[in-house]
C-alpha cells in the first residue's frame, strides 16, 4: 500500500487532530503517502483532497476541532453518492482510507468496505456511545469541560441558595450526564436510559432543602424523557424550597483543548489504524478494550448498541444523600 487517505466526519470531537497527526506520521514512517480529505464524505465526493506531510500536522496535537473540517453528507447515504466517492478515491490513486468519527461515519466506512475498498474506522464521539470501544475520542475532554462548568455553577448556586438544572449533551446516551453527575456531586441525574418521574425529582430536591443543603444540582442529558424546561417548570410549581435556575451547556462541550487522555487515546488509535491498513485489514474499527487497542469488525460495531452501565446510576443515587 503506497497511498492512503484520512477524513474526519460527523460531529467534531477534541482529539481528532491528534488522531490525524498520528495517522500521517505513522504512515510516513514506512514510506506511505497520505492524502487529507476535507469536510468528511462531502469533501470526498467533491474531490477536496490534498497531500499531507509531517509538517502539515505540526502543532495540532493540542488543538480542538479538526483541521480537516467535518460535515454531514446526505448524498453519501445513497448508492450513487458512494460510487462518486469511490471514483474519487480511485482517481487520486488512494488505496486505503482511515475514517475518524461516530456511528454514522463508521456506517459509511462499512459501506465502502462492502464495495471492496479498504477502510479502517476510528471511534470519535463525545457521547462515548460507540460499541466495541471502552472510550471514544473526545469523551474525556467533554466530560471534563462539563465538570468544570458544573463546579463553577455550584459555587454560585451555594452563594444564592438555588437549585440549578444543567443540561449536557447526550441525545441517545446518558454517559456524559451520568459521569458528570457523579463527579460533580449532583442530587439528581436524568438520562435517556432511566425514566425518573418528575415527582421523584421534586421530592429529592425538596429533601435537599429540608436537610439544610445550600444548593441542589440536577444534571440532565438532552435526550432524557423529561426536558429541561419541563423539569424546571415542575420544580417551580411544586415550590421545592430553592429558587430554580437553568443552564444549557450546548456546544461548549465539543470545544477546547483535548485532555492528556484524549491525546494519548487518539494517537494510539490513529497509529493502529494505519498499521491495520498497511497489513491488509479492512472493515474494522480500532478500539480501546481494557488497556489494549484492538480491531473490531465494523459489522458488529454498527449493529450492536453500547449499553450504559446502570450500576453507576445506583452509585449516583447513593452518593447524593
Amino acid at each position: 500500500m503506497k497511498r492512503i487517505s484520512v477524513l474526519t466526519s460527523g460531529g467534531d470531537a477534541p482529539g481528532m487532530n491528534a488522531c490525524v497527526r498520528a495517522v500521517v506520521r505513522t504512515a510516513l514512517g514506512p514510506g506511505v503517502e497520505v492524502m487529507g480529505i476535507k469536510r468528511g464524505y462531502a469533501g470526498l465526493i467533491d474531490g477536496e483532497i490534498e497531500s499531507m506531510g509531517a509538517r502539515s500536522v505540526g502543532g495540532i496535537i493540542q488543538r480542538g476541532g479538526t483541521i480537516l473540517q467535518t460535515a454531514r453528507c446526505e448524498e453519501f447515504k445513497t448508492l450513487a453518492g458512494r460510487r462518486k466517492a469511490l471514483r474519487k478515491l480511485n482517481e487520486y490513486g488512494i488505496e486505503g482510507l482511515v475514517v475518524i468519527g461516530g456511528d454514522g461515519s463508521l456506517r459509511g466506512a462499512l459501506e465502502l468496505h462492502r464495495m471492496g475498498f479498504p477502510v479502517v474506522g476510528v471511534p470519535a464521539s463525545i457521547d462515548n456511545d460507540i460499541w466495541g470501544t471502552d472510550m471514544s475520542i473526545g469523551a474525556d475532554t467533554a466530560l471534563n469541560t462539563a465538570l468544570d462548568a458544573i463546579d463553577r455553577i455550584k459555587e454560585t448556586a451555594s452563594s444564592h441558595g438555588r437549585a440549578f438544572l444543567v443540561e449536557v449533551m447526550g441525545r441517545d446516551c446518558g454517559y456524559l450526564a451520568l459521569m458528570t453527575g457523579i463527579a460533580g456531586g449532583a442530587e439528581v441525574v436524568l438520562i435517556p436510559e432511566k425514566d425518573v418521574p418528575l415527582e421523584r425529582v421534586a421530592e429529592v430536591v425538596e429533601q435537599a432543602y429540608i436537610k439544610g443543603k445550600t444548593h441542589a444540582l440536577i444534571v440532565i442529558a438532552e435526550g432524557a424523557k423529561h426536558k429541561t424546561a419541563e423539569v424546571a417548570a415542575h420544580l417551580q410549581r411544586d415550590e421545592v424550597g430553592f429558587e430554580v435556575r437553568t443552564t444549557i451547556l450546548g456546544h461548549v462541550q465539543r470545544g477546547g483543548l483535548p485532555t492528556a487522555f484524549d491525546r494519548l487515546l487518539a494517537t494510539r488509535l490513529g497509529a493502529e489504524a494505519v498499521r491495520q491498513l498497511v497489513q491488509g485489514a479492512s472493515g474494522v474499527m480500532v478500539g480501546l478494550v481494557g488497556n489494549k487497542i484492538q480491531p473490531i469488525p465494523l459489522e458488529e460495531v454498527v449493529n450492536r448498541r453500547k449499553e450504559l452501565d446502570l450500576t453507576f446510576y445506583e452509585m449516583a443515587e447513593v452518593l447524593a444523600r
